[in-house]
């Protein structure tokens, strides 16, 4: 039909369309009615997703579909005592998402099993795949040639319950890599390189696509070096990039820092290895025979391209800082330009997460540990190790590399997110107390960790993690620098190496998984009315078919808003499967531009400052509808849902922004809200948190056509703006009905 030469992301997504014969396709425009081969969800997020399936009230899922216990383990003591802890802690939500996935047909992955995205990679992502995920770093599973897509609990229930799904015709960024990667070159540049270009918001809207002779130098799974924190996506002031090292699902999973879709590597032989050593021996044949379906095509378009040529990859040393300055990732400091800021002493070093914690990562972890250890040096600081499942776990404890790395000092966690995602009972500092951390995690938010504000956080890779505990401080490089061994002797550190894969195979530890029976119909899934961690969910109020007026402010938000500001994680994550309680954290991180205070703001009745979730309570509770106003990028990071139930929950009809986050702008839709953008941006200043806002134009709701805003400022005067929307004729569909659920419902009917 389109006669021309695809690129590999459309090769798989068309090959994925509902109707390919009649779907109109138009890349950054046309809405393409997908059908995904399988649904993957975290257990924060399948709660919710769990509970509006069980509402939709239809008896099993129509797509393989599993659950993954990863985000509920805190981390505190150790491996097994926090394992038990958390099954303890959370017994009742385990069992619910046990039962509801062997009533419903979805696979469970007990706590225990790992992170979601390596569990998938490891079982799950192959070539050519669709897959969507309720976690936003669900991209790591490009890194095995598949389009893995980060996405909110409501689209997994519109693919579980057998609908069409819906995505924005993406646009394709090229990233053409050329050369090889030698010493401790890396190819996280590659990702930085891509980030320096696009910032945190470039990627929306578009797949980024790796090609080239380059691709075959980099691992399938494992991290390779590197020296330099970063916070999400960085380059230097003069646009170079800096240096780490990386593998190919890495990148992917990082592409969620630049907002893209996803992101993609072609098939190649490092994938072939990668998909026999993990059981999938037959895939790997089957993408052997049809290789030439699973590269891009000769003479493919990208609507932009980037060549990198890995043999001139400018390798810099120096330290990237997000919250140390302004709270804003993309800021780099050169060390000459430290002004001491944050503390150089290290306080803790922490491997592993979804980003970097496979078989290759831990080996060369442990080879910078094992060669401290031959000098008689332990690590300095704190220093952590999270395997990323039971399966990397047991073959690093059967390797030898988990003894190495308690040897030099490490404690070993429970096999799960943990303190990546804030996860973490920290003793060690009391909250407000200055402090320095290094990570191998993808983020790094103020107090994303550990809640506390003053942690400075940093982020390179596994083994540059390792090396800085041992030396104790931010300001040691090992390529440069020496350590002094117990002797007295100066010595300094080899650039560590390890096999990508173990020389025997996997070990698979402990079996972890439930298989859902056949016939799960008989099952029962109980949810008391009097729990404090779940709750059934009501159906949100229809549309009464007329505009919206004299909406009250809630807050007008400054600067960055994530998902995190918005719906914050940490000791809430307990409540994620019961919107009232969880709805007591709505934007209590986002910060009052009438007072540039976090979780304050002005009550329009009482004229008291109170905090955001009591304020959005009291509107509730009288009849007042409201509105959030937002700046740019409005909702990056997490995929949550919550981010968008809450203000649904609370009475909010609308949130306005200078832009969104895609998957953020998706789930507002999906529960009836109103996600506009201002049609001119500086109309963000001549609203104030004291206006109230009417918003015309629903009776004719209709795709591309723009909605009126009429500002009625407290002294009488009145000002009309307009505000962009990217609804197309099935989302407003939804707003319609109160939500997409609600519309599922009516569809049965």
């Amino acid at each position: 039909r389109l006669n021309r030469p695809l690129t590999l992301s459309e090769k798989i997504v068309y090959g994925h369309l509902d109707d390919p014969a009649n779907q109109e396709v138009e890349r950054g425009k046309t809405y393409l009615r997908l059908r995904p081969d399988r649904v993957a969800m975290q257990d924060a997020t399948a709660q919710m997703a769990m509970l509006q399936f069980i509402s939709s009230g239809l008896p099993k899922v129509a797509v393989p579909s599993t659950i993954h216990c990863d985000h509920l383990i805190e981390a505190q003591l150790g491996g097994d005592k926090d394992l038990r802890r958390a099954k303890d802690i959370n017994q009742e939500v385990y069992n619910f998402l046990a039962t509801a996935g062997a009533k419903y047909g979805v696979g469970f992955w007990r706590p225990g099993s790992g992170i979601i995205h390596q569990i998938i990679l490891e079982n799950y992502a192959y070539p050519g795949v669709l897959l969507i995920g309720t976690d936003s770093h669900t991209p790591n599973g490009g890194g095995l040639g598949g389009i893995c897509i980060g996405v909110g609990g409501a689209d997994a229930v519109d693919v579980m319950a057998g609908i069409p799904w819906e995505l924005k015709c993406p646009k394709v960024i090229g990233v053409k890599l050329t050369g090889s990667l030698s010493g401790w070159s890396s190819p996280k540049d590659v990702i930085l390189k891509v980030a320096g270009i696009l910032t945190v918001k470039g990627g929306t809207g578009a797949i980024v696509e790796y090609h080239g002779p380059g691709v075959d130098s980099i691992s399938c799974t494992g991290e390779k070096g590197g020296h330099v924190m970063w916070s999400s996506p960085c380059a230097w002031p003069d646009g170079t990039c800096i240096n780490l090292r990386d593998c190919m699902a890495t990148i992917c999973n990082m592409g969620a820092e630049i907002g893209a879709t996803t992101s993609v590597f072609p098939y190649n032989h490092r994938m072939k290895k990668y998909l026999s050593k993990t059981g999938r021996a037959e895939i790997a044949r089957l993408a052997d025979e049809f290789k030439d379906h699973l590269v891009p095509d000769p003479g493919c378009h990208y609507d932009q391209l980037i060549e990198i040529n890995l043999n001139e990859v400018r390798k810099v040393i120096g330290r990237a800082c997000g919250p140390l300055v302004s709270h804003q990732p993309c800021i780099l400091l050169p060390e000459s330009s430290w002004s001491g800021g944050w503390e150089i002493h290290l306080r803790l070093g922490l491997i592993g997460s979804c980003t970097n914690s496979s078989y290759e990562d831990m080996g060369r972890s442990a080879a910078v540990a094992k060669q401290a250890l031959a000098h008689g040096l332990k690590c300095k600081s704190q220093f952590t190790i999270t395997p990323g499942s039971e399966q990397i776990r047991a073959t690093i404890e059967r390797d030898g590399y988990a003894q190495i790395l308690r040897d030099v000092g490490g404690i070993v966690l429970a096999n799960a997110c943990g303190p990546c995602i804030g996860q973490w009972d920290r003793k060690d500092i009391k909250k407000g107390e200055k402090n320095t951390i290094v990570t191998s995690y993808n983020r790094n938010f103020t107090g994303r960790n550990d809640a506390n504000p003053e942690t400075h956080a940093f982020v390179t890779s596994p083994e540059i993690v390792t090396a800085l505990a041992i030396a104790g401080t931010l300001k040691f490089n090992p390529e440069t620098d020496f350590l002094t061994g117990k002797d007295g002797k100066k010595f300094k550190l080899e650039a560590p190496d390890a096999d990508e894969l173990p020389h025997a195979e996997f070990d698979p530890g402990q079996d972890t998984y439930q298989q859902p029976p056949k016939d799960g119909s008989g099952l029962r899934v109980d949810v008391s009315p009097t729990s404090q961690r779940l709750q059934l969910l009501e159906p949100f109020d229809k549309w009464d078919g007329k505009d919206l007026e004299d909406l009250q402010i809630l807050i007008k938000v400054k600067g960055k808003c994530t998902t995190d500001h918005i719906s914050a994680a940490g000791p809430w994550l307990k409540f994620r499967g019961h919107l009232d309680n969880i709805s007591n954290n709505l934007l209590i991180g986002a910060i009052n531009i009438e007072n540039g205070k976090a979780n304050s703001i002005r009550n329009a009745v009482t004229q008291e400052f109170g905090p955001v979730p009591d304020t959005a309570r009291y509107y509730k509770k009288h009849g007042i509808r409201w509105v959030v106003i937002g700046d740019e990028n409005y909702g990056e990071g997490s995929s949550r849902e919550h981010a968008a139930l809450e203000p649904r929950h609370l009475g909010g009809r609308a949130i306005i922004t200078k832009s969104f986050a895609r998957i953020h702008e998706t789930n507002l839709k999906k529960q009836g809200l109103l996600p506009l953008t201002f049609a001119d941006p500086a109309d963000y200043n001549k609203i104030h948190p004291v206006d109230k806002l009417t918003i015309q134009g629903l009776k004719d709701f209709a795709p591309g056509k723009p909605l009126k805003c009429i500002i009625k400022h407290p002294n009488g005067t009145q000002e009309t703006i307009l505000l962009n929307h990217t609804f197309n004729e099935t989302q407003i569909e939804w707003f319609r009905a109160g939500s997409a659920l609600n519309r599922m419902k009516e569809l049965q009917q």
